[in-house]
């Protein structure tokens, strides 16, 4: 069954969508907006996906930790099998992320930091629901592991408990770097969608980006 997009548009009306590149303030902004703004607060890898529902066969990306032999397979694999996972579980779990995002939006507005891809985002959502935050890929590989992140910090910890652990933060730097590639940066910029660029982790632009995208979404406090 396949539900024609103009009624999954009209559905998601309420929803405002951040995607983008890392370390790009993404997570910072939805929070600030949904705090300020009175919106739900969906963050980053928000849990929308139902436990015992998504399948090894069907949703193999969505299930790779499940079927991984260990942390060191994770963190041990090449640029491109990392990246290639990325784009897979960003596809596989669209239809978990519109569905749950339905549910929740129907009587008060939402902001998700979003795995939607922005060709999809494009067909689901207004030009002023959609907002694309950007950062150079060496600032998303250089800083990577600064942020006071669980998930960041367990993976540091895996990485240094490898046998070489210097070869294995090279690749992972690597794989963050494939992901945060040029290519992926350009398609990001020529999406035709609102975009902000960040240019420098040295000033605090918080406030001032705030600004922006609350225009952008036409966002006022109640």
């Amino acid at each position: 069954m396949e539900v024609n997009n103009r009624i999954i548009k009209h559905y998601l009306k309420n929803v405002l969508f951040i995607n983008g590149t890392a370390y790009a303030g993404k997570s910072t902004m939805v929070k600030m907006l949904a705090d300020k703004y009175g919106l739900i607060h969906c963050g980053e890898n928000y849990d929308c996906v139902p436990v015992g529902i998504p399948t090894p066969e069907q949703y193999p990306n969505l299930c790779y930790f499940q079927t991984m032999k260990d942390w060191q397979e994770f963190i041990n694999r090449t640029p491109e099998e990392y990246d290639n996972w990325i784009k897979g579980c960003t596809r596989e779990i669209v239809e978990f992320e519109i569905a749950y995002l339905m549910h929740i939006s129907h009587s008060q507005k939402v902001i998700v930091d979003t795995n939607i891809p922005f060709d999809i985002l494009r067909e689901i959502a207004d030009y002023n629901q959609i907002a694309i935050m950007l950062s150079p890929q060496s600032m998303s590989v250089e800083h990577f592991f600064d942020r006071d992140d669980s998930d960041k910090m367990f993976i540091k910890e895996q990485i240094m408990k490898a046998d070489h652990p210097e070869k294995t933060m090279a690749n992972y730097l690597a794989c963050m770097a494939k992901m945060n590639s040029k290519e992926h940066y350009d398609q990001w910029a020529n999406s035709g969608l609102f975009t902000i660029v960040r240019k420098d982790t040295t000033t605090d632009t918080k406030l001032e980006v705030l600004e922006v995208l609350a225009n952008h979404f036409g966002l006022t406090v109640l």
